[in-house]
């Protein structure tokens, strides 16, 4: 009988523990939001992400590339839950096939040109600017691929409104994106280049290389926008992202990297 007691109740204790168990609240599930990012967004896109994970139970995974790149990618439905585009026009695009959350689209900032030398160079960008690219020392200059980089669409437009592009065309080399472009001038495999203002700003450049801006009145505006893809498989931490970026406290910190921001 002794044993018969203990059985029942060592079945009891199990059943309440159980029990209690099962009434334990459960912590929140953590979110996790993958982000296809123009490759511009590099530096400012990692302290977003910094603010935005040290207040938010969540995970952010990015990919950097060129736009046009990872739109095409996207067509394919490849596996991302938000796309950051250097065009807000690839979002739109997107969206008109269907592949976006409705009404999810939007625009998060405008991007800005520059002409980067290194800090070894003697060329006049300060004086001269772009028209110091045409002059018979430069053998290379560096873009971004115009075919699916924003960014080397812009640097083009630039030169030819600046008069110069039927001299510089000979010389030009094209990055897979605005990053890669800025890597051969770093490197030495271009003697210059034309990117993006957030990225000649990174804290690791700052005695590396010098820039000066492009008129923003030679190339168009430079529109960045981004969508919520309907694949996306968390869709309230993209939201909560998207949310993030266009605050106050976002758009401090893409004006910090060189970014203009719309207005709301």
């Amino acid at each position: 009988m002794k044993r018969i007691f203990s059985a029942a109740a060592s079945a009891t204790a199990a059943l309440l523990l159980a029990c209690a168990a099962c009434g334990a609240p459960r912590p929140p599930a953590r979110g996790h939001v993958r982000v296809a990012a123009a490759a511009d967004l590099n530096v400012a896109l990692g302290e977003l992400v910094t603010r935005f994970t040290a207040t938010h139970n969540a995970d952010v995974s990015v990919s950097y590339g060129s736009s046009g790149t990872f739109y095409a990618q996207l067509l394919n439905q490849a596996p991302f839950d938000m796309y950051l585009s250097a065009d807000v026009d690839y979002p739109r695009q997107l969206a008109s096939r269907g592949l976006t959350i409705s009404g999810a689209e939007f625009t998060y900032a405008i991007g800005r040109l520059v002409l980067w030398v290194p800090s070894s160079s003697s060329l006049d960008i300060e004086g001269q600017g772009l028209q110091a690219l045409a002059g018979t020392s430069i053998v290379h200059v560096s873009v971004a691929s115009p075919d699916h980089a924003p960014y080397g669409r812009a640097a083009i437009a630039a030169l030819k409104s600046a008069g110069i592009y039927d001299r510089v065309q000979p010389k030009l080399v094209f990055g897979e994106n605005v990053a890669q472009a800025l890597q051969f001038a770093q490197s030495g495999a271009a003697d210059a280049a034309i990117v993006a203002l957030s990225l000649a700003l990174a804290p690791a450049l700052e005695k590396r290389g010098r820039f000066v801006a492009v008129p923003s009145g030679m190339y168009p505006r430079m529109e960045q926008g981004g969508a919520i893809l309907k694949s996306a498989a968390d869709v309230e931490t993209a939201r909560a992202l998207r949310a993030f970026i266009v605050s106050d406290e976002g758009r401090a910190i893409l004006t910090q990297y060189g970014f203009a921001v719309p207005d709301r």
